[in-house]
């Protein structure tokens, strides 16, 4: 006997229909899996097996062969025993197939039955929705990355005997109940507040303006000034994720895995810190399944690199085109799939090796050569793309002991908040959401200068020796600045500030 279920599988963030196919025939009691499956699905063979027999219902010793449509397309996880088992049973007359019509089917069973978390249930369902299916059967623990996907309905089981109950009609389970539409905010708990953060009030400016327009920002001083401390207090000024973009973040934090236990949404800004050790596929993605790599696990957060020259220069210069394009292609043999990859580059470094280069408390050691050596390891196109460059030197004692706490992350949050209020509204329908991704049409119609700012960057770039990327990141920058302000227009002060944030690398990188 034939049957038939549907299911679906994962290219990237997109999902594709998968039919599983279920023949039964007289012949040597056997399992025969075809479709290109990989080494998981096969071994779902014992799997479903076991599962059908603790389930308390009866597993055929017939000849089973199991084909997964279309059979050019490698298909890869345990997301498909959940469906076998329900194509099996169909096929042996204990289930009606007819009630499985316009349901998509995954998870992964274990031996006794229960049915256990899978990885991408977001974006299989969003593409279920699309392809027209109404209802999809789901692992119990996955239940939360579905409430918010509305125009299907959720059925999340814990068991195969319990879905199996349900479809025969024994016992009714209640879809998932979707949210009100609304996104509750996880209250974060962060370890640093700016408050806490003695000195370093040009940098504290620098910080505001990068998170206000989502710039780029490198901090360059010698160890102990607080460079990983102003890194840290970036994700509590950043703005709240409206829901598309919590939406689209858990798209790949789903696909990747890394779902936190019981989380349904991303709902806090991303913060990722790869170690300087992380290797190129860490950063972009791939492997056999071209996951996500930190590149695109940061998508709308942070990025942030400590010691920004100790990773391997060949690992820094894959972020020049995601800096760019806002996106990665990551291209192996069997497939190429496209990850977006908008996130808020934060590096540190020293100015050094001994990281006393410079520094007002400290003599450096170091020869020119080891210096010079030192810098090239950061490439002038990589520079080229970070927006503000800033120095951060060490805090004198008086400031260290200050009692006094500074602005605290709340108060400079309420000005970034209000900024980012500004640029949606001005970019309302563009799918542009801060200044940083600012268009060249955009530049022109909303970063227009007087003939005062007009003669300041003139001068600047002909002194300064600047790119046509750095003249466009500075007017980003000033109109950043402006919004920080309330102002309209973008002034020659806008301008003035937003040169002083560039000129580091035609210091340290001459």
């Amino acid at each position: 006997m034939l049957s038939k279920v549907k299911s679906f599988g994962l290219s990237g963030l997109n999902g594709y229909e998968v039919d599983v196919e279920v023949d039964i025939n007289p012949g040597l009691p056997g399992i025969e899996m075809v479709g290109l499956p990989d080494a998981a699905i096969r071994e779902s063979r014992e799997r479903m097996r076991s599962a059908i027999r603790n389930s308390a219902l009866k597993f055929s010793p017939s000849k089973i062969t199991v084909n997964l449509a279309p059979a050019d397309i490698k298909k890869e996880g345990p997301l498909y025993d959940f469906p076998i088992a329900l194509a099996v049973l169909a096929a042996t007359a204990q289930l009606d197939v007819r009630k499985l019509d316009g349901t998509v089917i995954i998870g992964e069973l274990s031996l006794d039955g229960s049915i256990r978390k899978v990885r991408g249930v977001l974006p299989i369902m969003l593409a279920a929705k699309q392809a027209g299916f109404k209802k999809i059967f789901i692992p119990w623990d996955n239940r939360n990355e579905t409430v918010f996907v509305d125009g299907i309905a959720a059925y999340a089981f814990k068991s195969l005997g319990e879905a199996v109950g349900h479809i025969s009609g024994e016992r009714e389970i209640e879809p998932v109940p979707k949210s009100n539409g609304l996104l509750t905010v996880t209250e974060a708990v962060y370890g640093e507040d700016l408050k806490y953060v003695k000195g370093q009030f040009a940098a504290r400016r620098a910080l505001e303006v990068a998170a206000a327009g989502g710039h780029n920002i490198l901090m360059i001083g010698p160890p102990g000034g607080g460079k990983t401390m102003l890194a840290k207090c970036i994700p509590t000024i950043l703005p709240e994720m409206t829901l598309d973009e919590a939406l689209e973040t858990t798209k790949i934090h789903s696909v990747a895995g890394c779902l936190e236990e019981g989380c349904g949404l991303v709902t806090l800004r991303p913060f990722r810190t790869p170690h300087h050790t992380a290797s190129r596929i860490a950063l972009t993605g791939g492997g056999t399944s071209a996951r996500p790599g930190e590149i695109s696990l940061a998508h709308n957060g942070v990025l942030f690199m400590d010691e920004l020259p100790e990773y391997p220069r060949n690992v820094l210069e894959i972020l020049r085109q995601p800096l760019e394009d806002q996106q990665i292609t990551v291209s192996r043999a069997s497939r190429s799939v496209c990850y977006p990859a908008d996130f808020m580059l934060v590096a540190s470094m020293n100015p050094c090796p001994c990281g006393n280069y410079g520094s007002s408390h400290g003599e450096c050691t170091c020869t020119p050569a080891m210096i010079e050596k030192y810098h090239s390891k950061i490439s002038g196109p990589l520079l080229d793309r970070i927006d503000l460059q800033i120095e951060v030197d060490n805090v004198t004692y008086s400031e260290l002991s200050a009692s006094e706490h500074a602005e605290d992350s709340a108060s400079v949050k309420e000005r970034v908040d209000k900024a980012r209020k500004i640029q949606n509204e001005r970019y309302a329908g563009t799918g542009v959401h801060c200044n940083a991704a600012m268009t060249s049409h955009m530049i022109d119609k909303y970063c227009a200068l007087d003939s005062e700012a007009q003669t300041l960057l003139k001068n600047a770039f002909d002194k300064l020796r600047l790119s046509a990327r750095a003249y466009s990141r500075i007017l980003k920058v000033a109109r950043t600045i402006a919004d920080l302000c309330g102002e309209e227009s973008v002034s020659a002060e806008h301008v003035a500030e937003a040169i002083q944030y560039r000129s580091l690398d035609r210091g340290y990188w001459k």
